[in-house]
């Protein structure tokens, strides 16, 4: 079985347009080569999954089973070799860069393991930031930067600069950074790889506020067992392929 759910799993084979705008993403028999020495390596073997609104999806696995290129393909970072992905009723696969460089600033928010924050800016620059590459007009940006540093739990270290934070205050930060400019999809890369269990707990239940109060969708990495516990669903992945 290749996955554990709380709903149904995704069919897999061809998908209709139709079928495919009733879910937020779906992947259809994805795979992704790379050349490595002149010889072609699968680093995703036919892969099948969906993601349906307001859940919490985790990709399970050790390094190298794949679970961060298919991140990068489900978020247009990365383009599958074979295979298509569905974004909101929009073909992912099929779309240039320009295109999708415009979905993940405006539908989608990236949470990255090292943070990716500004270090000389403080955490309200940070997510305002955000809100300037997403185009978003300037009268919002005060409302909406502290109404995000609220949802994460910073309201008193919001002018605090990331050398000035702890591991988890700086995820929180980077939260609320992926979520300022409304995202309905949330991506993040193991983001609770470098906090202890009471920090991670601590994310798991900012993210699992996040997708109650903004309506998101989240889809993240990891390897850690002890949270899993807390996802809609679990695919399981081991050397490309989910098991």
């Amino acid at each position: 079985m290749a996955a554990t759910d709380k709903e149904d799993q995704v069919d897999g084979g061809q998908q209709d347009n139709e079928l495919h705008s009733t879910r937020l993403l779906s992947v259809v028999d994805v795979e992704r080569t790379f050349q490595a020495g002149g010889a072609p390596l699968r680093v995703l073997k036919g892969l099948h999954m969906e993601l349906r609104h307001g859940q919490l999806v985790m990709l399970r696995g050790r390094s190298g089973s794949g679970k961060t290129t298919l991140l990068n393909c489900l978020g247009g970072l990365d383009t599958p070799s074979k295979g298509e992905i569905w974004f909101n009723g929009k073909p992912v696969h099929q779309l240039n860069d320009n295109e999708r460089t415009h979905i993940r600033r405006k539908e989608m928010g990236f949470i990255f393991q090292a943070f990716a924050l500004m270090p000389l800016l403080s955490a309200w620059e940070n997510v305002e930031l955000s809100l300037r590459m997403a185009g978003t007009p300037r009268s919002e940006w005060k409302e909406r930067v502290a109404y995000c540093l609220e949802l994460v739990g910073l309201e008193k270290r919001m002018h605090h600069r990331p050398f000035e934070l702890s591991g988890g205050e700086q995820q929180r930060v980077a939260i609320a950074k992926a979520i300022a400019h409304k995202p309905i999809l949330l991506l993040a890369d193991e983001p609770t790889a470098e906090l202890d269990s009471n920090m991670s707990a601590q994310i798991m239940a900012v993210f699992q506020n996040i997708i109650r109060t903004e309506q998101v969708t989240i889809c993240m990495t990891t390897h850690d067992p002890t949270i899993l516990e807390v996802a809609d669903h679990v695919y399981e992945m081991v050397d490309g392929k989910f098991v």
